[in-house]
């Protein structure tokens, strides 16, 4: 998961369906500072390239990343040298600070294999937060609306570079397996690969619950950024009113 291969034409593949990443980290920006107005640090966790890393960095004072996948991480730190991209585990990192807001975006939580991961997940972002800060975490589909054999398509061009990806699901457990292959055409010729991702589909009480238990109030929003929406909580605790 989350190769080398991957990590280089990752981003050009969402591109050529219309994801923008700047424009949904300012959707997050704007509901956390609506929720919590004098917020001004993040962090992201599993912020892969860093693609909504950057945009972050614009809009708050301090915008960290944190991020497993080597290839990723080593790829957000050298487009975005002057940010900071912490190595670490989700379900069980400590970066001895606290945030004003922290989120995980694009369904990286989904790659969690267990209900108990996920709520370790979810504490450990909690214990990251200020009082009062804002939490959001992109889900992956809930286990109503997986589709058994679903086939997605895409074919992205940029440059000198083509890309094609065709992906296959089905049901593992209570997780999606994906089967997604690419082909990436080059000058120097056409190369393939294959990712096998494993998503579990959480459903939306047990992320719900995860929430309560983390000290956090939740609300499910469904819809933006990528049709799975967001849950969003308030960590309890005093009012954040400014620096």
């Amino acid at each position: 998961m989350y190769s080398s291969d991957l990590a280089e034409v990752y981003e050009m593949v969402y591109r050529s369906r219309g994801k923008d990443w700047a424009a949904e980290a300012e959707q997050i920006a704007a509901l956390a500072r609506r929720l919590a107005p004098a917020a001004d640090s993040l962090l992201d966790v599993a912020c892969g390239t860093g693609a909504h890393l950057g945009p972050f960095a614009r809009i708050f004072s301090t915008a960290e990343g944190l991020e497993i996948a080597a290839p990723m991480r080593e790829l957000a730190a050298r487009r975005w040298p002057e940010l900071t991209v912490h190595e670490g585990d989700m379900r069980k990192f400590d970066l001895g600070r606290r945030y004003d807001v922290v989120t995980c975006m694009f369904c990286a939580i989904g790659y969690l294999g267990s209900v108990p991961d996920m709520r370790s997940a979810v504490a450990a972002m909690a214990r990251h937060l200020n009082p009062s800060g804002v939490l959001v975490v992109e889900p992956w589909w809930f286990p109503e609306q997986f589709t058994e054999g679903h086939v997605a398509g895409d074919l992205a061009r940029e440059g000198d570079r083509t890309v094609a990806r065709i992906s296959h699901s089905t049901l593992q457990g209570r997780a999606t397996r994906m089967e997604v292959q690419f082909l990436v055409g080059e000058p120097g010729g056409i190369r393939r690969f294959t990712e096998i991702d494993v998503l579990t589909l959480f459903t939306r009480e047990e992320y719900e619950q995860a929430f309560t238990d983390a000290g956090c109030s939740v609300e499910y929003r469904p819809g933006p950024p990528t049709g799975r929406g967001l849950f969003v909580g308030i960590k309890s605790g005093p009012e954040v009113t400014g620096r």
